[in-house]
C-alpha cells in the first residue's frame, strides 16, 4: 500500500463534492421545499459510490437550512426554496459535523473491536444504535433539527434493527434519520417500509474518470480509464485499485488466461506467488470473478464485439471460452472462486494455493469444453 497523499479522497463526512447523483438531491431538495419531508430516508446502491458521502449532505444541509429557516422567518418571513446541497468546508457547520462535534449530529458505524481502534467489528450493535431514540427526541441544541445517519443500516444485528425500528415507529418531531444501505434487502421490511427510499446507481466510466483525476492526478490516463472500467461504477472500488496495483495485475492476469486451455506453469506459479503479498489474494480473485461475470453476462447478450478491452485480446479470449464451454458452466465456476476465495479468507488456507485452484478451475473447464 502507498502512503497517505492529500489527493486521496476523502471520509465521507469531510468531502463537499459529490457527482453522479443529482437526481437524489432533487427529490430531497424538492421533499424540503414542499413541506412533506419524510423522517427517515433510505439510501441505497452498491458500496463506494457515494451513499454516505450524499448522506452527510443532506444531513448538514438540514442543520444549516432548518437553523437559517427559523432565523429568516422570524425577521423578513419564509426565505426562497434551496437549490442546492452543496456547502463550503469552510462553513461552520461543514467542520463541526466532519470533527463530530456538532450537538444536533451523531453518526453511527460499527464500533472498534480493539483498545487501539485499528479493527471494526463485523456488525453495528444494539450498544451502538441504543441513545438514537433518545437523542431524537431531544429539543434541537440550535433550534433547527437533529440528525442520524447510520453508516451502514444493513451492517446492523437483530437487536440493533429492531431498536432502530422503534424510533421510526413513533418518529420524533423536527428529526431526520438517513440510514446508507449496501444491500437493503437485508433490512427489516417494516423498516424499508418506513422510509423514503434514494436507489443511487453506479458512476459511469466517465464520472469514476474525472473523479480519478481529482483525486489521483498522478496516474496515466490510460491507467485511469482502464480503473473506470474495472471499478464497475464505484469510485471506492477505482481507488481501492489504483493503490492495490489492480491494472497491473489485471494485464497479468489476462496474459495467463490467454493460453488456456493450457495455462503456462511457470507463469501461473508467478502470478500465484504475487498472492502471498499484502491484499493481492483478494484483489485478484475479484478481478478473476469480476471478468467472468462480465464475459457471461455479455455473452449472453451477443455483445462480445462490444466489449469495452482493458487490454488488447480480451474480446478474442472471451470468445474462445465462450466456444470451450456454455455460459452455465462458466457461471459454475464463477460460483466455486467466489466459494474458495470466502473459504480462504474465513479460515486462512493458502492464498498462493486457492489461487492457483481457482486458475486451474478455468483451465480445466476450457479443456473439457473443447474435448467434448
Amino acid at each position: 500500500m502507498r502512503d497517505a497523499d492529500p489527493t486521496d479522497i476523502p471520509e465521507p463526512r469531510s468531502n463537499p463534492y459529490l457527482i453522479g447523483h443529482e437526481i437524489a438531491e432533487k427529490d430531497y431538495l424538492g421533499a424540503w421545499s414542499s413541506g412533506r419531508l419524510a423522517h427517515a430516508w433510505l439510501i441505497c446502491g452498491p458500496r463506494g459510490i457515494g451513499k454516505a458521502t450524499l448522506a452527510y449532505r443532506m444531513a448538514r444541509f438540514a442543520l444549516a437550512q432548518g437553523n437559517a429557516e427559523a432565523n429568516a422567518a422570524d425577521m423578513f418571513g419564509a426565505p426562497p426554496p434551496p437549490t442546492s446541497l452543496a456547502m463550503s468546508a469552510d462553513d461552520p457547520v461543514f467542520r463541526r459535523v466532519a470533527a463530530q462535534g456538532h450537538g444536533d449530529f451523531k453518526i453511527v458505524e460499527r464500533g472498534w473491536s480493539d483498545s487501539k481502534q485499528t479493527k471494526r467489528k463485523t456488525v453495528i450493535g444494539v450498544d451502538e444504535v441504543r441513545e438514537i431514540g433518545t437523542f431524537m427526541s431531544m429539543t434541537p441544541a440550535e433550534g433547527g433539527w437533529r440528525t442520524v445517519i447510520i453508516d451502514a443500516a444493513d451492517e446492523m444485528n437483530s437487536n440493533a434493527a429492531n431498536a432502530v425500528l422503534k424510533v421510526l415507529e413513533e418518529p420524533p418531531r423536527r428529526a431526520l434519520l438517513f440510514l446508507v444501505a449496501h444491500n437493503p434487502d437485508r433490512l427489516l421490511p417494516t423498516i424499508r417500509s418506513r422510509c423514503r427510499r434514494l436507489d443511487l446507481r453506479p458512476l459511469t466510466q466517465s464520472q469514476v474518470t474525472i473523479l480519478m483525476g481529482r483525486y489521483r492526478p498522478d496516474l496515466k490516463a490510460a491507467d485511469a480509464a482502464a480503473l473506470a472500467v474495472l471499478a464497475d461504477g464505484s469510485i471506492g472500488r477505482a481507488m481501492e485499485l489504483a493503490d492495490e496495483g489492480g491494472v497491473a495485475l489485471f494485464r497479468d492476469l489476462m496474459e495467463l488466461l490467454t493460453e488456456v486451455p493450457k495455462l503456462n506453469i511457470g507463469r501461473l506459479h508467478a502470478l500465484s506467488d504475487k498472492a502471498l503479498k499484502g491484499d493481492v489474494f483478494r484483489t485478484l480473485t475479484g478481478l478473476l470473478s469480476w471478468w467472468l461475470a462480465r464475459m457471461v453476462a455479455t455473452g449472453a447478450k451477443g455483445g462480445l464485439d462490444t466489449l469495452a478491452e482493458i487490454v488488447p485480446g480480451e474480446r478474442d479470449l472471451a470468445r474462445k471460452l465462450l466456444t470451450a464451454a456454455t455460459p452455465a458452466a462458466w457461471a459454475d465456476v464463477w460460483d466455486k472462486i467466489g466459494h474458495l476465495a470466502r473459504r480462504t479468507d474465513a479460515i486462512n488456507l493458502d492464498r498462493k494455493r486457492s489461487l492457483m485452484l481457482m486458475l486451474m478451475a478455468v483451465e480445466n473447464t476450457a479443456s473439457l469444453g473443447r474435448a467434448a
